[in-house]
C-alpha cells in the first residue's frame, strides 16, 4: 500500500573509532571513562587523549550499552582507530517500495544563441608596477640595477641590496619575485652554516636525592614537555628586573 511505514526495535553492535583530531598521528589514551556493561547516552565521553599540546575527550557518537572496549590507559591510537563496541537499539522505518516514477518526454530546448565575444581592448597588455619602457641606458650592464620603484621599496623594507639580485625579467629587470627567491636563499644558506643558530646548553643532570628524600610521580605528555622547556627556560634566560622612577608632579599640575 503506497506511503505505509513499518516501525520496528533493531539492535546492532557498532564499532566507535577515533574521529579527525587535527595532524596528530599518534595520541596517547590517558583515561577511560566508561567500562564494559555501562549504559551511556549520546556524546557522553568515552576516552580521554593527550597530545603534546592538549587533552580531549572522544564522545560517543549514539546511546547504547558499552559490549567492548578496545583500548587501554597507555595506548596510542590516531584518526581510525577503534576505540570500543556498542550496542545500539533504536527504531528504524521501513517504507512502502514508491511507483517509479513516469517518465515524461519534454520538447528539446532550442539552442540558444551564444554570446558574441567580447571585443579586446587595445591596452589589454599589463605594464608591471605603471613604470615606463626602460630607456638603452638602463639596459643589463648598467651601474645602477633596474627595478621599478615598488620593488625597490620591498628590497629596502627586508634589507636587500638590488646590486646583489640576479634579475629574470625583461632586459635584467629586477622583479618581485627575484627579490623574494634571493632572500629565501640567502636564509636557507646561512642556517646550513655551522654556528649559525644560537644553541642552548643541554640541561644538567641533578641527583635531587642529595636534597633529601624524593617521591617519583607520573607525568603526562604535556606535563613532561612543558616542564622540559619551562626548565630550560629557567636556566638560559636572564632574570631581569628593572625599576624606572619618573617625576611626574608636572603632569598632575
Amino acid at each position: 500500500m503506497d506511503g505505509l511505514r513499518a516501525e520496528r526495535d533493531i539492535v546492532a553492535l557498532k564499532e566507535i573509532q577515533v574521529p579527525d583530531i587535527g595532524e596528530f598521528e599518534s595520541v596517547e589514551v590517558i583515561e577511560l571513562l566508561v567500562a564494559v556493561g555501562d549504559e551511556i547516552k549520546a556524546d557522553q565521553g568515552l576516552v580521554v587523549l593527550e597530545s603534546d599540546k592538549a587533552s580531549m575527550d572522544i564522545p560517543a557518537p549514539y546511546g547504547g550499552v558499552v559490549k567492548e572496549l578496545k583500548v587501554k590507559v597507555g595506548d596510542h591510537v590516531s584518526k581510525g582507530s577503534p576505540i570500543a563496541v556498542m550496542e545500539v537499539t533504536g527504531e528504524i522505518e521501513e517504507a512502502a517500495p514508491a511507483p517509479a516514477p513516469k517518465k515524461e518526454t519534454k520538447p528539446a530546448a532550442k539552442e540558444a544563441p551564444k554570446p558574441a565575444a567580447p571585443a579586446k581592448a587595445a591596452d589589454e597588455e599589463t605594464v608591471e608596477d605603471d613604470e615606463p619602457e626602460e630607456t638603452p641606458e638602463l639596459a643589463e650592464g648598467a651601474k645602477h640595477p633596474h627595478a621599478s620603484p615598488s620593488v625597490r621599496r620591498f628590497a629596502r623594507e627586508l634589507g636587500v641590496n638590488l646590486a646583489e639580485v640576479p634579475g629574470t625579467g625583461r632586459k635584467g629587470r629586477i622583479l618581485k619575485d627575484d627579490v623574494q627567491n634571493f632572500v629565501k636563499h640567502a636564509l636557507s644558506v646561512a642556517g646550513k652554516r655551522p654556528g649559525s643558530r644560537w644553541k642552548t646548553p643541554p640541561i644538567p643532570e641533578v641527583d635531587f636525592t642529595q636534597f633529601g628524600e624524593i617521591e617519583t610521580q607520573p607525568l603526562t605528555k604535556i606535563q613532561k614537555v612543558s616542564g622540559r622547556n619551562l626548565h630550560r627556560s629557567w636556566l638560559n634566560i636572564p632574570h631581569v628586573t628593572q625599576f624606572d622612577e619618573a617625576d611626574i608632579t608636572e603632569l598632575e599640575a
